[in-house]
């Protein structure tokens, strides 16, 4: 029955139509007064101060941000351990394993941890630390 509700009587109002003539009660400056900037089509900009320098012009700016920085996935080496001998790890084995969360951004390995199994590795980007620990037990990096 949630389908028939309706609101009770009196608890919602018509919405005032505005420059639709004297007789409607809003017409000729449509509720805005008399001259002025706040009366003008457009009025204030968002952040305006009346003249007073803004707060987005008076804070210092500092720092800089890097439009082509890559933000990579990281993998640690102690979780692929959980992998079969030799069995090739790719980012759709890792997203599977849910090592990472994404598809599509980027995986990179680090050495954290130690691995006790060798794997073929097709990632991204990896470690040299983590690279030589790999290839110490036989692992391939592809």
């Amino acid at each position: 029955m949630l389908d028939r509700l309706k609101r009770p009587k009196g608890s919602y109002k018509k919405p005032k139509r505005l420059g639709r003539g004297d007789a409607s009660g809003h017409g000729g400056t449509s509720t805005k007064g008399t001259k002025g900037q706040l009366a003008r089509k457009g009025g204030k900009e968002p952040g305006f101060e009346g003249g007073q320098m803004p707060i987005k012009l008076r804070i210092p700016k500092r720092g800089f941000s890097n439009p082509n920085r890559i933000e990579y996935q990281i993998v640690g080496l102690s979780s692929l351990n959980k992998f079969s001998e030799n069995q090739e790890v790719d980012k759709k084995v890792l997203f599977e394993s849910r090592l990472i969360k994404d598809m599509n951004k980027p995986v990179k390995i680090l050495a954290n941890g130690d691995i006790n199994i060798p794997l073929a590795i097709k990632i991204d980007a990896i470690s040299k630390s983590a690279k030589e620990k790999i290839e110490a037990l036989g692992g391939k990096i592809l």
